[in-house]
């Protein structure tokens, strides 16, 4: 295609990811033979269930064939056990089978926004929430959440403000992608009560909802009385069971008209992965204790970046509550100019660390500029180094500020 060639409106406005933007750095510092610890993107370490992966491993068809849009019925059988496990009754025909979780947000803003119709989200969000979005021309309308308030839902009156005639639904995570925020029972409640008055979809990614700490609960939006042709989830078995690149996902819904419409855009893309799906299906084989040992992981790692960080001058941060990130307001002038720094000039012992800028977490402009997204996703020897390496490196950093001076 040649240079001059005119790009779409809508290739011109797709942001770059935030989370991956960095990587051309990163290989570099690694040519150059310094250890880089990638503490910017939500890929697990902890090893996949062996159930699964000897699934994977005994794959023996001969030859690997279109499923079925909806899913394999056997992997959606797993899948309405495992809802029924935490307390939600599912019909087959409830539950969509995606390429991931990032089909499922795609598919559901699809067929519930036309092009230049509105969601509202809370921000900071998941990045790649723009670019969904922007693929299919919907816009985004950020609520702004705090910091200092540990990332929880504003006053009523504050989310109100921002439903207009091309509103279509709410946007919501938890356990949350930044910030780690769990909402309260209150607080979905809240939302609910908003959809139910203004005639609104609540869309809730329940990707984290086990990644819970502290006596902390989650409950999912599949639970509200009254709401069940207004609600929609999206999952994904990547982050429970360190699955990534296994690309399987799945929206649930009770509303027939909208699973018809997912129907058709399923069958659209033909089928999600055939092999992977065979090998999911053995998530009714995972003992309990699996997941248990994974959060307790978890809440071990978070407590490690939480004391690091509580422990740097003019670093302010709030302990999250789930999930497995923490976003961390830092005391520089540009975090997007750190993190390229730590990439390309800094090191500790031949080390550096890898983090997501959090400005790209924002729809509003100006917003998360000295703010950045830890993933704590690695060891915890290698956790330890990691945060040694950002703690030296911010007392080093030319584009330091005095705490309190940073804007965003």
């Amino acid at each position: 295609m040649s240079s001059s060639t005119p790009l779409s409106r809508r290739a011109q406005q797709m942001p770059a990811s935030p989370i991956r933007r960095l990587a051309p750095f990163a290989a570099q510092a690694r040519k150059a033979g310094r250890t880089v610890y990638p503490l910017n993107i939500g890929q697990p370490d902890i090893p996949t269930p062996k159930a699964i992966l000897d699934r994977l491993r005994s794959y023996g068809d001969a030859n690997v064939p279109y499923g079925p849009s909806q899913g394999l019925p056997g992997f959606i059988e797993a899948l309405r056990s495992y809802y029924a496990g935490i307390g939600v009754t599912l019909a087959a025909e409830e539950i969509f089978v995606t390429t991931g979780g990032s089909e499922a947000l795609l598919f559901t803003l699809g067929a519930l926004c036309d092009a230049g119709e509105q969601a509202i989200v809370f921000e900071p969000f998941y990045t790649n929430y723009n670019g969904f979005a922007a693929m299919i021309g919907v816009e985004l309308v950020p609520v702004t959440t705090r910091a200092e308030d540990g990332y929880h839902l504003p006053p009523r009156a504050e989310i109100e403000a921002k439903i207009g005639p091309r509103t279509r639904a709410l946007l919501i995570c938890s356990p949350n992608n930044p910030t780690g925020t769990v909402y309260r029972d209150a607080e979905i409640d809240l939302l609910a009560s908003i959809c139910r008055e203004r005639g609104l979809v609540l869309i809730a990614d329940e990707v984290y909802r086990e990644f819970v700490y502290d006596g902390h609960r989650h409950r999912s939006v599949l639970t509200l009385a009254g709401m069940e042709q207004q609600v929609v989830v999206v999952d994904s078995v990547s982050k429970r069971y360190s699955l990534c690149g296994a690309r399987i996902g799945n929206i649930v819904s009770r509303n027939r008209d909208f699973m018809a419409a997912i129907m058709r855009f399923g069958q659209a893309r033909l089928c999600p992965p055939t092999v992977e799906q065979v090998a999911c299906a053995a998530l009714t084989e995972v003992p309990a204790s699996y997941i248990a040992g994974v959060i307790a992981e978890y809440q071990k790692r978070r407590d490690v970046v939480i004391e690091a960080l509580e422990a740097i001058p003019g670093v302010l941060v709030r302990k999250p509550e789930g999930a497995f990130y923490v976003c961390a307001r830092l005391p520089v002038d540009d975090a997007s100019a750190f993190a390229e720094w730590l990439l390309k000039d800094f090191a500790l012992d031949n080390e550096t660390v890898m983090v997501a800028p959090a400005d790209g977490f924002y729809a509003t402009p100006g917003l998360g500029r000295d703010e950045v997204r830890i993933a704590y996703v690695l060891e915890e020897t290698k956790l330890r180094r990691a945060m040694k390496c950002l703690g030296a490196a911010l007392a080093a950093y030319p584009g330091r500020v005095t705490a309190g001076a940073a804007k965003g």
